[in-house]
């Protein structure tokens, strides 16, 4: 019997394996040779940042390119291409949701952020970079027709002092943040600072940003003639003034502002700053955002506009002083002593009417006041000695009000309180204290001046201004024992025998 035929067995096919994937190991070699050049200080970290910011799309497209090649290759040798799998996808949402945020965070606007936290570019610099410095000179003749000077520093300090010949003498402290001294050579060049003339205006330019985003500070050291009027802008820096005859402007960011012996008027717009002004002969006109401000010598007027975070004092102002700010609104003819406020207390002396003062949540204590006094306050109380009377009105919501006049001052009374007592040191008065209210009235000598007082839910008190000067005033320490003559002793003092109490 003939035997089938016998089919022959196929050897089984080998399984086809994927080919290894190089898009890991490409984004390995990119990520070492990113971390490298910052190592090196090739590129700053801050610079990566921003480009990444920018182009950060690439990396995705760059990560297609290598998947197409792979599949076009697999197809060429006949084994099935990998695909992007699970550690792909993942790493594929990473770079698009890292992508998106550095790409909205850099349209912020970090410079004003790094200018209210009070971080400098430098500070920025030094934490991946080095900081170089560089000093320089400019000098040349000011032209005749030149009579103002303006300066512009975004960042830096700026002293200007007087000269004593028809010259603009710059003395140049820079610091660069880099991260080479090649960059900083670089950058130095790039914001050297500038003097151009245009008709009567001679400008001096401290060129800090022309590097581009790079940390660069410029200290300007100026001298000019004293009579040139001087106008300065600056961002990030102090400011120091001394020595004019014509006008001084200062608009300045984040810094101290100091400005003396100027026979013009001075006008400082300040944002966080603080400013310290004396000897001024003009006028003084300030206002912005201020911390601390001291205003001592002026022989003209004084006006401050704005918030005052931090306290303000004023000495010593021969005319009008007008001061007003969101809490705050004060205004009188002259101050021959002092004044200080800040957010809890106005203290002032030697103030000169009318004075006009509203304010609140303060303790109020004024003291040698002439001329007419308008007081409202709220939620304080109120302390005035007046000097010379005039017309007094005084309007409190809740704090005790005592007002001290001159003991042969003629003046008539209308007070009154709703939750309070009112005392007085005129038996010329007639004074009623209720349960729930307290009232006084009457006429004092002539009755020239007018004395009104409000008072919501605390006492009122009225003083001989020589009664309040005693009572303040420490009892004068006794006289010594005169010394026993030889040979005497003087007697033993006698027992004093003191009243006891059950």
């Amino acid at each position: 019997m003939a035997s089938p035929l016998q089919t022959p067995v196929q050897p089984p096919m080998p399984p086809r394996r994927h080919r290894r994937s190089f898009a890991g190991p490409l984004v390995l070699i990119v990520l070492g040779i990113v971390f490298l050049l910052g190592n090196l200080h090739k590129l700053s970290w801050a610079r990566l940042g921003t480009l990444f910011a920018h182009y950060w799309p690439l990396l995705l497209i760059l990560w297609g390119v290598v998947k197409i090649v792979e599949y076009q290759q697999s197809q060429r040798d006949g084994v099935p291409s990998r695909g992007i799998g699970a550690g792909g996808v993942f790493l594929v949402v990473v770079i698009v949701i890292c992508g998106l945020i550095a790409t909205q965070a850099s349209r912020f606007n970090w410079g004003e952020i790094r200018n209210n936290m009070g971080i400098d570019d430098s500070d920025l610099d030094n934490i991946f970079g080095e900081t170089f410095n560089f000093d320089d000179h400019l000098e040349q003749d000011i032209p005749p027709a030149v009579t103002d000077l303006r300066v512009n520093d975004d960042y830096g300090a700026v002293r200007v002092t007087a000269a004593t010949d028809n010259k603009i003498s710059v003395v140049i402290h820079k610091r660069v943040g880099a991260d080479n001294q090649s960059d900083a050579d670089k950058y130095n060049a790039q914001t050297f600072p500038t003097i151009t003339s245009n008709g009567p205006v001679l400008t001096l330019d401290g060129k800090t940003q022309a590097s581009g985003n790079h940390g660069v500070q410029t200290d300007l050291d100026i001298s000019i003639p004293r009579k040139m009027e001087l106008h300065i802008t600056a961002r990030k820096g102090d400011v120091s003034v001394s020595g004019r005859d014509g006008q001084v402007e200062v608009a300045a960011q984040h810094g101290d502002v100091s400005v003396e012996d100027v026979t013009g008027n001075v006008k400082l717009n300040l944002d966080k700053s603080s400013a310290k002004v004396e000897q001024i002969a003009g006028d003084v006109h300030i206002d912005g955002h201020l911390n601390e401000v001291s205003i001592t010598d002026v022989k003209g007027s004084v006006q401050l506009d704005g918030e005052f975070e931090e306290s303000v004092k004023l000495a010593r102002i021969s005319k009008n002083v007008a001061f007003k700010s969101s809490r705050t609104d004060m205004e009188f003819s002259s101050i021959a002593g002092e004044l200080d406020l800040d957010s809890d207390d106005l203290h002032a002396d030697k103030i000169t009417g009318p004075v006009h003062l509203t304010t609140r949540s303060k303790e109020v204590r004024l003291e040698e006041v002439t001329g007419d006094v308008r007081l409202q306050d709220e939620n304080g109380g109120v302390e005035i000695s007046m000097r010379s009377l005039g017309n007094v009105q005084i309007d409190s919501r809740s704090g005790d009000v005592e007002l001290s006049v001159p003991d042969k001052a003629g003046f008539r009374v209308d007070a009154r309180t709703r939750d309070g007592e009112i005392q007085s040191d005129f038996p010329e008065l007639k004074i009623e204290n209720g349960d729930h209210e307290a009232t006084a009235s009457g006429t004092v000598g002539n009755g020239t001046s007018h004395i009104v007082i409000n008072n919501q839910h605390d006492g009122i008190e009225i003083r001989k201004a020589s009664a309040v000067a005693a009572a303040a005033s420490p009892a004068p320490p006794a006289p010594p024992s005169p010394p026993a003559k030889p040979g005497k002793s003087l007697p033993a003092p006698k027992a004093k025998v003191e009243p006891t109490e059950n």
